[in-house]
Order: C-alpha cells, then structure tokens, then sequence
C-alpha cells in the first residue's frame, strides 16, 4: 500500500487537474475541487491507512480532527470552541443532519425548513418518519423567514432547521429566539457555510446541531463526507451510535443503526484540505468584491449586518429577463453558471404540497449563480463582469 499509494494517487490528482484545465475556470460555476499539493495530501492518505497494525485500523482520531476544527474556528472568528463542542465525521451532509434529526425527533413531527435549497434538506426530515413543514425564504439572502416561520408553526412542530443557503447565515439569532420562545430544537444545516458565522459566531453552533458537506463541489472536500457539530453530549453519543450500527463498542449494539461512517482516507483527505480552508475563502470572498463593484444590470448578492459571506455561490438575479436564455447567452459566449434551485422543494414529485411560498417562487425563477471560485484569475473575473454586462444590456 505504501509503494503504490504515491504513484497511483499522483497520477490521479494529476489528470483531475489537468481536465479541469482542459475544462477551464470560466465554464464552471462551481469550479473544481483543488487537490494540490498532491504529494502533501498523499502524505496524509498514506499515514491513515497505515496508521495501525491491527487487524482492523481504527476510523480517524476525533480528537485530532475536532482539534484541527477548533483551531481553523479560532485563526478565523478569535473565538475558541468550547471543550463540551463534539464532531462526529459521517459519509455526507444528508447522513448527518438524518442522524442529528433521529436522535432528537420523533416520527409524525414536524420539522420547519425552506423549500428553496437542495431536496436533501426535506429529504432528510422525511427519512426520519417526520414531516418537513415548507416556509418561505426572505428576498435579500434566500434563507428562512423569521416571519414565516413563526406563522407555520403548529402543536406538531418540534424543529426549525435552517439553511445557510449559497454560503450566506440565516437569521439564526432571530431564528433561535422563536425556538426558545415555542420550545423548539434549532438544527442548521450547513453544507455549503464552511467558516461563514453571523456576529463572528460560526454557524452551526447556534443550535442543538448542525450539519456540514464535504462534497466534492463544496468550498471544501474530503471527496465525499460531512460532519455533525453539537455541544450536547448525549446528542453526540446517540449519532455516534445511529452512525455505526448502534454500537459504541464492537458487538454491543445498543439501539438500530446504520453504516453511517466516514472511512479513514476520505477523512485524510478532509484534514488535508481543512488546512487551506481559510486561503480559498478569502479567495472566493476576494473574487465576490469584484463581481459587486462591477456588474450592471443584475441584482447582486446582498450581505446581512454582521453576516460572513463564504460564497459557496456567487448567486445574482436577473428580474426583467428571462433566466434561462440569460444562463444560455452567457455560455455561448464562454461563461458557464448554475441553476440552483429551478424547482422548490414543495413542488418536487416527491413532498408535492400546496404552499404558497411567493420569494421562493420568484427566486427560483431569476437566481443564476456565477463563477466565484478561488481558481478565477483577474482576467476570468474581468472577462465575467464583461459578459454579463453585455447579455445584461442585449435584455436577455
């Protein structure tokens, strides 16, 4: 494994960048996962699967990787994690906000979320045997409504969870206030925040839990993975448990569970990859500045009093245009962007409710997200602002 490791690996990180380059900058609007250097990430690959001579090596040190967390939060916010705050490593956001949902929340409660994020966020509720609860999203950052989640709430309801959407924080002060009031679990997720906070307090601390990504497209991969973060120690213990067959020790299974675990490489490459972290989001926040100063003719991102934008999305809308033909003029002229998301939650074959939910609508109607990624060089970046002024202008 050793020999071979360097070799394999090298070869390739090595075409997986070489097809980005091949794919360039311009034509993704989530860019491409950064894996140099290889040989350093190789290193850490190398060290987890052969960091034991037992016959079965164990998962990858909490400890140390809840460290590594603690201190990137730190160099970040000035803000320590406290002693009591536990990370458990799962093999995806979906899986950690499932589990953070299991062990707090029973079958036929109701969960509020927004429709307008990826399925996973009801996808997980649901999965659970509770009822995700759609509420609608506020116009400037596309995150839940303080307001209409008062509204929706029901004796049913038992959880809000938000969505740090496109790397913005939800209103999670406000949010957390209405959870207090009703006696209410406040669960964020936050697949695609990593390092965002609100106030310089990190999201997913507010609550009860939260939940982090680490897919390939995020600001940051382990290649696939996630993370449950959560302060309350029996809450840790049950996700534990609900990740790895219901089992603390081997063979004493306590409760159902799954195989919900992060394997030892996929974690060694996260750690790898935590260390630049703080780079690419100044990079990305860097190349947001340019958008805002320049573009004409769309509604750039706004950014909440307090709030750290990490712009996992740069997301602009086009009111007045048509957002498709606008999307398809930018890529006939060389500048790829994203749809995120075309169809709300509410109205996917699989929740099919009723909802009125009007920001939704019109947002997922006229968001259109554009490149923003730390491997934009200066010209790409005036190259976007160019074209999207020009389409902007032609009244797409």
């Amino acid at each position: 494994m050793q020999s071979k490791l360097p070799l394999v690996g090298t070869t390739i990180f090595t075409t997986m960048s070489a097809l980005a380059a091949e794919t360039g900058a311009l034509n993704l609007s989530q860019g491409f996962p950064d894996f140099s250097p290889p040989m350093a990430l190789l290193a850490a690959l190398s060290d987890a699967a052969n960091s034991s001579s037992q016959q079965y090596p164990p998962m990858i040190g909490l400890a140390s990787l809840r460290e590594a967390i603690a201190a990137q939060v730190e160099r970040y916010r000035g803000v320590a994690v406290d002693d009591t705050t536990e990370v458990t490593v799962v093999p995806g956001a979906t899986e950690g906000i499932f589990c953070a949902i299991t062990a707090s929340i029973g079958v036929g409660d109701e969960v509020i979320v927004p429709s307008f994020t990826f399925a996973a966020t009801g996808n997980s509720v649901a999965m659970t045997g509770a009822t995700p609860v759609f509420a609608d999203i506020e116009p400037d950052h596309y995150c839940l409504d303080p307001e209409a989640v008062e509204a929706a709430i029901t004796p049913r309801t038992r959880a809000v969870m938000p969505v740090h959407l496109y790397g913005h924080p939800a209103a999670v002060d406000r949010l957390k206030a209405i959870c207090e009031r009703h006696g209410l679990i406040l669960i964020e997720d936050a697949a695609q925040a990593h390092a965002a906070a609100l106030r310089d307090r990190p999201v997913a601390t507010w609550g009860l839990a939260g939940s982090f990504s680490f897919y390939p497209t995020k600001n940051m991969t382990s290649g696939e993975g996630g993370m449950v973060v959560t302060a309350d120690a029996d809450l840790a213990r049950r996700v534990r448990l609900l990740r790895n067959q219901g089992q603390d020790r081997r063979y004493e299974n306590e409760i159902a569970g799954l195989n919900n675990r992060m394997t030892d490489l996929h974690a060694a490459i996260g750690r790898a990859q935590l260390r630049r972290l703080g780079e690419w989001t100044a990079a990305r926040q860097s190349n947001a500045k340019v958008l805002d100063s320049h573009l004409q003719g769309v509604v750039i991102p706004a950014v909440a009093p307090g709030a750290s934008h990490v712009y996992h999305q740069y997301t602009i809308r086009v009111p007045g245009h048509d957002r498709d033909r606008f999307q398809g003029e930018l890529a006939k002229r060389g500048v790829g962007s994203g749809v995120y998301y075309p169809i709300p939650n509410h109205r996917l074959p699989a929740f099919a409710r009723s909802e009125h939910l009007p920001v939704t609508e019109t947002a997922s109607r006229e968001c259109l997200s554009l490149p923003v990624h730390p491997s934009l060089t200066e010209a790409d970046l005036d190259f976007i602002v160019t074209t999207v002024n020009d389409v902007a202008r032609a009244g797409a």
